[in-house]
């Protein structure tokens, strides 16, 4: 009987080989899933005269072929990368908008240029100051156009924002109740480890890793997980879920808002900082945003500004051929004043451009303390100076009019855009050619007491066309007024360089990171990978040690036949 016990045990430790076996082939290509094996030990020895005779041989335990240190070198490094390709994806069609040199801006504005230089040749032809109008409108055109491809993409990550936001939350609750499944399972078994149950959150925490950077801390057997510099987001059997809500101090653009239960029991979103969120998909996108986005459609507001201001400034000074003065030639946008949305004040203060050569490509943010007002780069973070209350003042070259606010409280502040619109607005203001102000001014005329120089004098048209080289953007602090340190076409160079190197620096980054990626899965998966050569010679193992179990309780029954035998 001791040998058909013999043989019972090793069929069944056979049968949990060759069943542990077929679970690692049928899951061979299951994402996250960790090859097992049965851990089994003798069944130990009964005493004997003869010595100690074993008892054969027992299932201890299934195991899964798992490093922690791997995991989670892993899962960084694919956080790591979900960010860099989110970034890449969104930057790359900003940098194929504004590096096309055939249909660009940068060709418009040659051509803006050169229908002045025509003009100021042949001032009195009428053709030529068409054709400068059809320039003029094309620029224009162009850069419109690029700017609602900005605006488009913009709201194009904020919808993506607020989809990878609510994927996140199905992670978390997902995670959640894998967290209870474990439990349950630990407390049904203590001593067997729930391995297919471990694996799967394992892999949805991995696939939460790439939605955005978190930080999973496990305490009794449950994962809590924090996202930002430590905003719980699971924690125990709670899910604090993310939500996704306007900016406070910028509508425009969606924030993302952890959840804090407040005095009342009630669930709070707080706005996060868009800089404390800085891995995964979600990362990547909201590091394009103020990274690329912002600062690009600030830098083409601030060209289209340079182009208006400064041919409108030199227009003026012209005559047409009626002997009118000049107008303006090209209209923009104001700057953007937004309230934040916790303001007291019933009415903003005013922001006007008063030197386009200084401006920079920086928002701002003028905050009330209950006395005067702090203009603060943003988002350098620069302060830059106070305005007394009522009063204004001005910093890189605007205008900060706090007059108008009425009923402001301690801690209102406003959000001032100067160039972010401008572009978007950029029309031709005159439409017919005979308005174009060619002319300059002849002391001589009238007998000395001077006038218009007439249609045939094309020498305001010819210092218009000299803007072309005048450095009239990008003015240093404490550079005399409309002296700057770029041209026009300095100042869209600048922005298609600077939009270059930023994609230029993610492609290497993301290869390296795409490198880095594939030796981490390998290192992994060397560990926890399943071996489809590796199982089939466990098979033909596991199946010989079960036919040779089956063969002792054949020779066990031999064995009894043979005593039943010695009655007859």
């Amino acid at each position: 009987m001791n040998l058909a016990n013999l043989g019972k045990a090793g069929l069944l430790v056979a049968q949990n080989r060759l069943d542990t076996a077929g679970h690692n082939i049928n899951n061979a290509a299951t994402d996250g899933y960790s090859r097992q094996s049965v851990l089994v030990q003798t069944a130990g020895a009964t005493s004997t005269s003869a010595g100690w005779i074993g008892r054969g041989v027992q299932a201890v335990s299934v195991q899964r072929s798992y490093d922690a240190f791997l995991y989670r070198q892993l899962t960084a490094s694919q956080t790591r990368g979900a960010a860099l390709k989110s970034y890449g994806d969104q930057i790359s069609q900003v940098n194929n908008l504004v590096a096309d040199r055939t249909v660009g801006i940068s060709p418009n504005i040659q051509q803006f240029f050169d229908g002045l230089d025509a003009v100021a040749t042949s001032p009195a032809d009428v053709a030529a100051r068409q054709e400068l109008l059809g320039r003029a409108n094309s620029l224009a055109s162009q850069v419109r156009d690029a700017n609602a491809f900005l605006d488009s993409q913009r709201a194009n990550v904020n919808t993506q924002i607020d989809t990878t936001v609510t994927q996140v939350n199905s992670y978390l609750d997902r995670i959640q109740d894998l967290n209870r499944q474990i439990t349950t399972a630990k407390a049904t078994n203590p001593n067997q480890p729930p391995n297919d149950l471990l694996d799967q959150r394992d892999q949805l925490a991995s696939e939460l890793g790439q939605l955005v950077n978190i930080q999973v801390y496990e305490q009794d057997d449950r994962f809590n997980i924090t996202v930002g510099n430590g905003q719980t987001v699971l924690g125990g059997d709670t899910v604090f879920h993310l939500q996704v809500q306007p900016s406070k101090a910028d509508p425009g653009r969606l924030a993302v808002n952890y959840t804090v239960v407040d005095s009342t029991g009630k669930p709070k979103p707080v706005e996060m900082s868009d800089s404390l969120i800085t891995g995964g998909k979600l990362g990547g996108l909201l590091t394009f945003r103020s990274d690329v986005l912002d600062s690009t459609q600030n830098d083409l507001g601030r060209l289209a500004l340079g182009i208006s201001m400064s041919i409108n400034a030199q227009h003026t000074q012209g005559y047409d051929p009626s002997g009118a003065p000049g107008t303006d030639f090209f209209t923009v946008s104001a700057p953007k004043v937004i309230e934040n949305a916790g303001n007291t004040a019933t009415t903003n203060p005013d922001a006007s451009i008063q030197d386009v050569s200084k401006l920079t490509n920086q928002d701002y943010r003028l905050a009330y303390d209950g006395t005067n007002y702090t203009v603060t780069r943003v988002p350098d973070g620069t302060a830059l100076g106070t305005i007394p209350n009522g009063g204004n003042a001005t910093f890189d070259g605007v205008t900060f009019d706090t007059a108008p606010v009425a009923g402001a409280a301690t801690g209102d502040s406003w959000l001032i855009q100067p160039t972010r619109a401008a572009a978007g607005g950029m029309n031709v203001a005159i439409t017919d050619p005979a308005k174009i102000a060619a002319a300059g001014w002849d002391a001589t005329a009238n007998g000395g007491a001077g006038g218009p120089a007439g249609s045939a004098n094309g020498d305001n048209a010819l210092k218009l066309a000299q803007l072309r080289t005048q450095k009239v953007l990008g003015g240093l602090s404490g550079s005399p007024a409309g002296q700057g340190s770029m041209g026009l076409n300095e100042a869209y160079s600048q922005l298609v360089n600077n939009v270059a190197v930023k994609t230029q620096s993610n492609t290497t980054a993301q290869k390296a990171q795409s490198s880095l990626i594939q030796q981490n899965v390998a290192a992994q998966q060397a560990v926890s990978g399943v071996n489809m050569d590796e199982e089939y010679i466990n098979l033909q193992q596991f199946q010989q040690q079960y036919q040779a179990a089956a063969r002792l309780i054949d020779t066990a029954s031999t064995l009894f036949d043979t005593l039943l035998n010695l009655r007859n």
